[in-house]
C-alpha cells in the first residue's frame, strides 16, 4: 500500500485563510494613489564640530588607553593564575575566571554604546582585557614551569 502524506479524511486542498479587513477602494487603472503632503520635507542638519571636541580619538590616546587596561588585566591574570595554581579545589578560581571573562566582555559591549570616542578606545580594551589576562597568565606560567626545566630562555621559556 502506497504511503500518503494526508490521513485518510483529511481535505487535500491547501487552506487558504480569509482575512476579514472590510471593503476598500481599488485603484482603477491608469490611476495612482499618492499621498498629497501639506507641507515639504525638512531638510537634516549638518552635525555641527565645535573646535577643540574631536569626532575621532587621536593613535596615541588609544594606544594609552589599551595599554592601562591591559596592563590591569594583565595584573589580574597573573593574580588569577597564581590563585589557581597554588589552591588545592579549583573550583571557586575557574569560577571567578568565568565571571571575570563574562563581566568584561559584557562591560566591553555597555561602554561601546556610548557615542565618544574615548569610551569608544575603552570599549576596545575591555573587550580584548581577556587577551591580555591571558598574556599575565602565561608569563606567570613560564615562571612556574622553569623551574623544574633544565632549559629556559631568559628564565622564562623552557626549550
Amino acid at each position: 500500500m502506497p504511503e500518503t502524506d494526508t490521513i485518510a479524511g483529511e481535505p487535500t486542498e491547501p487552506y487558504t485563510p480569509t482575512f476579514d479587513t472590510g471593503p476598500f477602494e481599488a485603484p482603477q487603472s491608469g490611476q495612482v494613489a499618492v499621498e498629497e503632503r501639506s507641507e515639504p520635507m525638512p531638510i537634516p542638519a549638518h552635525p555641527v564640530v565645535v573646535p577643540g571636541n574631536y569626532q575621532y580619538l587621536k593613535r596615541w590616546t588609544f594606544v594609552l588607553v589599551v595599554a592601562v587596561v591591559w596592563a590591569l588585566a594583565a595584573a589580574a591574570g597573573w593574580g588569577l593564575y597564581h590563585w589557581w595554581y597554588h589552591s588545592l579545589d579549583k573550583t571557586a578560581s575557574v569560577f571567578v575566571v568565568l565571571v571575570f571573562v563574562i563581566c568584561s566582555t559584557v562591560g566591553g559591549l555597555l561602554v561601546a554604546m556610548a557615542p565618544r570616542p574615548l569610551a569608544s578606545a575603552v570599549a576596545v580594551a575591555v573587550t580584548s582585557a581577556p587577551l591580555a589576562a591571558v598574556g599575565g597568565a602565561a608569563v606567570l606560567h613560564g615562571l612556574y614551569f622553569c623551574e623544574w626545566a633544565s632549559r629556559c630562555f631568559v628564565g622564562l621559556i623552557p626549550y
